[in-house]
C-alpha cells in the first residue's frame, strides 16, 4: 500500500493540484489514479499558464480556435481548458461513480477578475462554464470573497457544484459553508433535490510564507498547521450542528473542507509538512506533483489523524499573538494578496495565449 492509499484508507481524499495536456496524452494522470489513488484534480490560471507556455501540445487547437481575430484571448483559453478538464473528468468518472458522486471531481476557475466584482457577473460566467463542461463531476471555482459569497449561494441553488477558493481562515471557511447551506436551504424550499456537492478550499502554505520573516525561529513553519487545526475543530462543530443535521436529514451531503496550497515553500522544511499535519477524515488535500511523489516515497503508513479539537493549535496561535501576529489581519491581507496574485497569473496567462496565437499564425 502506498502512503497516499493509506491516506485514502484513513478517510481523506488526495487530489492533484495540476493539469497539462501532455499528462493526459501520455497517461501520467491515469498512472497517478491507479498507483497513488488520486481521486480528483484542481486547476488555476497559474497551472494553465505554465502548461500552455511550456509545450507545443496546445498549438493545433490554438490554430483552430484562435484564428478568428474576433475571439478574445480569454475565450480561446477557456476552449483549451475545457477540453483538458473534460478529458480529466472522464479519467475520474469511475471514481465519481464508485464514491456515489462524492469524489472524482475536477475544478475550473472563473476569471480571477471577478473576485471583487458583482454577483451577477460571476454567476453568469459560472453558468456558462458549467454548461460548457458537459460533465457531472466538475466543480466551478468561485472565490470566497465578500462579493463571491452570494454567487456561491446562487450557484448551489441552481444545482452547480462549487469549489470555493481563496479561503485563508476558519472565519472565511465558515462564511463559505454558510453560503453553501443557504443555497441548499433555498433548494429545499423550492422542492429541489438538496444534494449539491461542494468543497471549501483553505490555503495553507501562504500563512508561513507571510509569517516566517516576522517571528522567532521556533515559530517558523508552524502557523499554517495551527490555522488548519483551528479550522478543523470548527469544521467538526459545523458538521455536528443542528442546521447541518437538518440539511442532511433532507438528503444533503455536507460540503467538505479542502486543504489547498499544500506544497511546502520553505526548502528547509519537510516537503510533506502540509500532508502529514492535515490528515483528517471527510477532508480533501490537493497536492502538486512534487509533493505527491515525495509523499509516496516516504513509506506506506499514514501519519496520525488530526486531533478533533485541533490539538495544540490554539496554544500555538497564542504564541504567534504574543509575537505580534494578528491572524485576523493576516487572513484579510492574504485573501487580498491571493486575489491580486491570481489576477497577475490571469494576465500572464492571457499574454501567453496571445503570444502562442501570434506564433502559430506566423508558422513558428
Amino acid at each position: 500500500m502506498t502512503s497516499t492509499r493509506a491516506l485514502n484508507a484513513a478517510g481523506q481524499s488526495i487530489w492533484l493540484d495540476n493539469i497539462t495536456r501532455p499528462m493526459l496524452d501520455d497517461a501520467t494522470l491515469a498512472g497517478y489514479i491507479d498507483e497513488y489513488m488520486i481521486t480528483g484534480l484542481t486547476s488555476n490560471p497559474t497551472i494553465f499558464d505554465k502548461a500552455i507556455a511550456g509545450c507545443d501540445a496546445y498549438d493545433d487547437q490554438i490554430a483552430e480556435v484562435g484564428s478568428d481575430a474576433a475571439r478574445t484571448d480569454e475565450e480561446v483559453f477557456f476552449d483549451l481548458a475545457i477540453d483538458d478538464l473534460r478529458r480529466a473528468a472522464d479519467e475520474f468518472a469511475e471514481v465519481h461513480e464508485r464514491t456515489a458522486h462524492l469524489d472524482g471531481f475536477v475544478s475550473l476557475e472563473v476569471s480571477p477578475n471577478l473576485a471583487f466584482d458583482s454577483t451577477g457577473a460571476t454567476i453568469a460566467q459560472v453558468r456558462e462554464l458549467a454548461t460548457r463542461m458537459e460533465r457531472p463531476n466538475v466543480f466551478i471555482k468561485i472565490p470566497g470573497t465578500k462579493e463571491g459569497l452570494p454567487a456561491i449561494s446562487d450557484a448551489i441553488h441552481e444545482g452547480i457544484p462549487v469549489n470555493v477558493t481563496l479561503l485563508f481562515s476558519s472565519e472565511h471557511h465558515l462564511a463559505a459553508a454558510d453560503a453553501w447551506m443557504t443555497g441548499i436551504e433555498r433548494r429545499i424550499a423550492d422542492g429541489l433535490p438538496p444534494d449539491v456537492p461542494s468543497v471549501a478550499s483553505l490555503f495553507m502554505s501562504r500563512w508561513d510564507v507571510k509569517a516566517n520573516p516576522n517571528v522567532p525561529a521556533e515559530l517558523q513553519n508552524r502557523l499554517g498547521l495551527a490555522i488548519g487545526g483551528r479550522a478543523y475543530s470548527a469544521y467538526l462543530d459545523l458538521l455536528a450542528s443542528p442546521r447541518m443535521h437538518k440539511l442532511m436529514n433532507s438528503g444533503a451531503r455536507p460540503q467538505r473542507l479542502l486543504w489547498a496550497s499544500t506544497g511546502t515553500k520553505d526548502k528547509t522544511a519537510s516537503p510533506t509538512m502540509y500532508i502529514d499535519g492535515l490528515v483528517a477524515p471527510y477532508t480533501v488535500n490537493t497536492t502538486p506533483d512534487g509533493t505527491l511523489l515525495a509523499c509516496s516515497a516516504r513509506g506506506t503508513d499514514a501519519p496520525p489523524l488530526m486531533a478533533p479539537d485541533g490539538g495544540d493549535a490554539e496554544a500555538v496561535l497564542a504564541q504567534f499573538g504574543a509575537a505580534g501576529v494578528d491572524v485576523d489581519v493576516y487572513a484579510a491581507e492574504l485573501q487580498q494578496a491571493g486575489a491580486e496574485a491570481f489576477v497577475d497569473s490571469w494576465t500572464s496567462l492571457l499574454g501567453t495565449i496571445a503570444e502562442r496565437r501570434a506564433a502559430v499564425a506566423a508558422g513558428r
